[in-house]
């Protein structure tokens, strides 16, 4: 069996510890040398060119993903050579658009934030007027970790996207209590697993913290998260993982902010804190094999993202002196250089005692700021 990877991030790197562990063979296209996933890399090339695509996708049984931003068209020559793509190209049209996202998550029912499409400023402006003089604009390609995202009070805010053509999504300012994130996997024949939801804090756009499960989530929070992303992932013929991004708001909604079809940040926790994490599920449902159970193996698990790290050293600098310090706190680096913002690492501490596992987490994660 050998699965190949479209992308060398980090979401391809940490799929490498189970792949190796199934007895899998793991390939992967990076965008360039010294990639994260470097131990895996197969090939170097770009995957926005075809032919580049085709030639690596030929030596191996089914294709996979470590990011959404692979070109329909090339999506279709894979198909039309008889590849294995999963998810589908079909389905990942739904998270590479964000309007399309919006059009299908509301032609299927899914509680969404009041949204619009818009062409023009004057089409922003009835928007705002509509909205309490607030709004949300999103570009609908190409934007991630807070990128392509404007909190706007007037139409002038995004008249530099407005030129250069094409229409913007624009939403609501949600007023919401906490964001959530539930991650679900499925399998071709159908069966899906769905992990605890958890609560994620957000710093600068990116993913800084994540709580498993999300704090007072037990009942109805927990029952409509796993119900909305059960649904989409059905509805629409999803493989492999999903995580569904939630807002819980403040008049007690709980609404579909994005989704990514692939592993994500919100389930880096699974790897210590879960039977199965979501990387070696992600493995099970693109092989269509029967998938791992969900449970946790303790009370509490919390994930802090290392954001930056050491600028101007390497994060194994700092291993000695943060593994000291936190002993029962696992260590996990991407293999890159440090710089303002990036995501370098994350640390995870699981426990019985919630306050206990986010000091042991964030303590871990201090030792790698600046």
């Amino acid at each position: 069996m050998r699965i190949g990877v479209i992308g060398g991030g980090q979401l391809a790197r940490m799929m490498i510890p189970p792949a190796v562990e199934l007895g899998v063979e793991l390939r992967v296209l990076s965008e360039s040398e010294g990639s994260s996933a470097i131990l895996a890399a197969t090939a170097v090339g770009d995957y926005r060119d075809a032919e580049t695509v085709l030639a690596f996708a030929r030596e191996v049984d089914v294709v996979t993903f470590d990011h959404e931003h692979v070109p329909q068209e090339v999506l279709a020559a894979l198909l039309a050579e008889g590849v294995v793509v999963r998810p589908s190209p079909a389905a990942l049209a739904v998270a590479q658009n964000k309007l399309v996202m919006r059009e299908r998550l509301t032609a299927l029912g899914v509680p969404c934030p009041d949204w619009a499409r818009v062409e023009s400023a004057d089409d922003l402006a009835a928007f705002l007027a509509d909205h309490g003089g607030a709004a949300v604009v999103k570009t609908p390609v190409g934007g991630y970790d807070g990128k392509g995202v404007r909190v706007v009070h007037d139409a002038s805010e995004v008249a530099d996207w407005f030129s250069l053509g094409g229409p913007l999504l624009t939403e609501e300012l949600v007023s919401f209590r906490r964001e959530l994130a539930q991650l679900v996997a499925r399998r071709p024949s159908g069966e899906v697993a769905v992990w605890p939801v958890v609560e994620s804090m957000q710093r600068d756009g990116v993913c800084a913290e994540v709580i498993a499960p999300a704090p007072s989530s037990v009942g109805a929070i927990a029952d409509m998260a796993c119900d909305i992303a059960t649904t989409i992932a059905e509805k629409l013929d999803v493989t492999g993982v999903l995580a569904v991004e939630l807002f819980e708001t403040t008049d007690d909604r709980i609404l579909v902010n994005e989704l990514a079809m692939r592993p994500h940040n919100s389930g880096h926790w699974t790897i210590d804190g879960s039977r199965t994490s979501q990387f070696e599920q992600h493995l099970r449902a693109v092989l269509d094999l029967p998938l791992g159970a969900t449970g946790t193996h303790r009370e509490w698990t919390v994930m802090v993202n290392v954001l930056g790290g050491p600028i101007g050293a390497a994060l194994t600098d700092r291993y000695a002196s943060a593994m000291a310090d936190q002993p029962t706190v696992k260590f996990h680096g991407y293999g890159k250089e440090p710089r303002a913002g990036r995501k370098v690492g994350h640390v995870t501490a699981i426990g019985d005692e919630l306050d206990e596992v986010v000091y042991q987490a964030r303590a871990a994660s201090a030792f790698f700021e600046g």
